[in-house]
């Protein structure tokens, strides 16, 4: 089985060809900010992103007509259950008119067809962001007319929790998970038997990250609403210049960690204690979801490497369960693994 895997991001292209679960070629793209200044959005960059994949293939010596499949990073669709999703009309028509948000996973599944089209090469997106699996009384409130939102980082979630309970000798739907995600976003999640049934999401709840704020004061942050500034500028800020960039002007994690520990910057030192102190409630907030029979407390994304972090969250959370540390993301072979399912028979395809 070989699979082409694409994963855009919103300054790189990461490509992959899969023999099995066997990465056999690999490319990652960079694009400058002034390759991309002249987009003024995401999806007028298809073509652009488009010709880069045909020239890196042709140089490569691969042709569609050789593989199994073609497996994309999916885009802010409409809510949907978790799974490998056929990449159709419809599909097509969301990413194009009306997904959720603006962002560069949204040519995913826009890259998948055009590279698939009149051929008889399957195209496929894996676990998007908006994988809803969340129980009713998840998404209550308090506000009638307001209801909680499910976006998480699906992919890597999932396909960590399925690696933890390998390494348990179980699988994935018979296991109960507190998974944390710390990257560029943190998001914390209850996986109930292989469903995703309760979590801290990616923009409004929970941890603060980088340059995101999470969950922040309500009357404060309606204070600032009406400071004069647009409905925009108040998203963009708290998405893109809150969190530890709003207190400490970096968002590099790494250089949290010296400036806490090795030049002994005491607003450092508190930001990062802050963080895995507003993560660990979250954690055990989540363990209380699943009645605190949970199997592990799982730590992935690349923060998972610092072990100063970890351990600062293990001393809130240990007590609840074992903590395992899968540290980075491995959204290339995910995106493999989701069509290999397919392919192999294990799951049916699902339709959007």
């Amino acid at each position: 089985m070989k699979v082409l895997v694409i994963n855009p991001g919103s300054t790189s292209t990461k490509i992959a060809i899969y023999e099995k679960e066997t990465p056999v070629y690999t490319q990652s793209i960079n694009h400058s900010v002034e390759d991309l200044a002249h987009f003024h959005h995401v999806l007028d960059q298809l073509d652009y992103r488009m010709n880069i994949i045909h020239d890196i293939l042709e140089d490569a010596g691969y042709h569609i007509s050789e593989l199994d499949a073609v497996s994309a990073r999916g885009g802010f669709t409409k809510p949907v259950v978790a799974g490998t999703y056929v990449v159709d009309e419809n599909v097509v028509d969301t990413m194009k008119h009306s997904p959720v948000h603006e962002h560069a996973s949204n040519l995913g599944p826009l890259l998948a067809w055009e590279l698939t089209k009149g051929t008889d090469v399957p195209a496929f997106f894996v676990d998007p962001v908006s994988v809803d699996e969340l129980t009713d009384v998840a998404r209550v409130t308090g506000f009638n007319g307001m209801n909680r939102r499910s976006m998480f980082h699906a992919l890597n979630h999932r396909s960590t929790a399925r690696k933890a309970a390998e390494m348990l000798g179980k699988t994935y739907d018979t296991c109960n998970f507190v998974v944390a995600h710390m990257g560029g976003g943190v998001t914390a999640v209850a996986h109930k038997q292989g469903r995703a049934v309760d979590l801290f999401n990616l923009y409004d709840e929970g941890c603060f990250a980088m340059d995101r704020g999470g969950a922040l004061p309500v009357y404060q942050l309606i204070d600032y609403c009406f400071s004069g500034m647009s409905k925009e500028e108040v998203i963009k800020t708290i998405s893109t210049k809150a969190g530890v960039y709003s207190y400490l002007g970096t968002k590099d994690f790494k250089s949290v960690v010296d400036r806490a520990f090795d030049d002994n910057d005491e607003a450092a030192m508190l930001i990062f204690k802050a963080m895995a102190y507003q993560l660990a409630k979250n954690i055990g907030s989540l363990a209380a979801v699943l009645e605190f029979d949970v199997d592990a407390i799982v730590l992935t994304g690349g923060m998972a490497y610092s072990e100063r972090l970890v351990a600062e969250i293990k001393k809130y959370v240990e007590k609840i369960a074992p903590v395992m540390v899968l540290a980075g993301e491995n959204e290339l072979l995910s995106l493999a693994q989701g069509a290999l399912r397919v392919l192999n028979g294990e799951e049916e395809a699902r339709i959007y």
